[in-house]
């Protein structure tokens, strides 16, 4: 398998965003861009073997430092929202940027998605990737110990997607990182996803408050419009009357994974269907929890890929990652990471068509 390299334009700082391209032998098509070490275009075949681009972004870099929803783009140094951008790690109090009203978001004001990263390519016979490469000084965003990050994009010949997370630090800080791709199986820009069948294979969900924060609750899914342990549409349930939905403007949330913590062993995560076309996602991560996004609040500008409109809930989110605002829910799966024991986590992306 080969990596061709283009340029994608240039930062403010004048360093020059690259982009790489790497397909399998069975058409499916991988771009990633050094900009927020970010998934810019997946080509994925349908039943009948007509490729389409299935995740949003845009072609040109102009459009990226515009856009504010995080396509594609890792996030860090944490994922989600810290409440009211504060936490207090070895006695000490840390004050982050409240970039989402009274809270932080997505590792604040300049975040891992908006850094330009060094990009490391690779080759094989069965598998190329890029391994990209940040590092976070101490202080960034307020955040304490240095940390050097690393993050592994591998496209094995089948056409599955890996992505493995490293991040080591030379003193105790809080770490959660995800990626924030944008999915829609009937092509990006093709409409919502309202009608794409979803299965997420977890019992419970972190409740939250009217500012999006999590309550500290765990709760049961059963009986409520976050029951997707059985396949059902997206849309299915997403605008009853409801108070978390109304809260999150559809689903906002994260969900609490039925796999053991900690182990490092990849479980199943969700399974995605799109009765159109066919194409199927099943995803496997590491972590406890993933938050589903419906895309609540993307807007038509900036203009899509190819000239194309992206609307209110045209793409799905499933972030693999640790539960928001573990740093102050001591009940929470921990986030932090130590000198002697760097954080590890792997999500995996299999394509597939569906037989039905």
């Amino acid at each position: 398998m080969k990596i061709s390299k283009e340029n994608f334009g240039k930062a403010a700082s004048g360093k020059a965003i690259e982009k790489f391209i790497i397909g399998a032998p069975n058409g499916i098509k991988l771009g990633l861009i050094t900009y927020g070490a970010s998934i810019q275009e997946l080509w994925v075949p349908d039943k009948n073997g007509k490729l389409d681009d299935i995740v949003l972004g845009f072609d040109d870099f102009a459009s990226y430092e515009k856009h504010q929803y995080f396509s594609g783009a890792i996030i860090g140094r944490y994922a989600n929202r810290i409440n009211k951008g504060t936490f207090i790690l070895d006695d000490r109090a840390y004050e982050l940027a409240k970039n989402l009203g009274k809270h932080h978001l997505h590792g604040g004001t300049v975040g891992f998605g908006k850094k330009v990263w060094e990009a490391s390519p690779f080759e094989g016979t069965e598998a190329a990737g890029v391994t990209f490469s940040y590092f976070s000084s101490d202080g960034e965003e307020a955040y304490p110990g240095n940390l050097t990050v690393q993050v592994t994009y591998t496209l094995l010949s089948s056409g599955t997607l890996t992505i493995d997370y490293y991040a080591s630090s030379d003193s105790t800080t809080h770490v959660n990182l995800t990626n924030h791709a944008y999915f829609n199986l009937k092509g990006a820009g093709e409409g919502d996803v309202l009608e794409h069948h979803l299965m997420i294979n977890a019992p419970y969900f972190t409740p939250v408050t009217e500012e999006v924060v999590p309550t500290g609750e765990i709760i049961s899914v059963r009986g409520t419009p976050f029951d997707f342990t059985k396949a059902k549409p997206i849309g299915q349930d997403i605008d009853q009357t409801d108070e978390q939905l109304k809260r999150g403007g559809g689903y906002d949330h994260n969900f609490v994974l039925n796999m053991p913590m900690g182990n490092g062993q990849l479980g199943l995560v969700a399974q995605v269907n799109e009765p159109k076309t066919g194409r199927t996602l099943e995803i496997l991560g590491t972590q406890p929890g993933v938050q589903l996004y419906t895309a609540n609040f993307l807007d038509a500008d900036p203009v899509g890929k190819g000239g194309k409109v992206y609307q209110q809930r045209g793409a799905f989110c499933l972030e693999t990652q640790h539960f928001p605002d573990s740093p102050n829910m001591s009940h929470f799966p921990s986030t932090v990471v130590l000198p002697e024991k760097p954080y590890n986590q792997t999500a995996v992306f299999k394509f597939g068509i569906s037989n039905d």
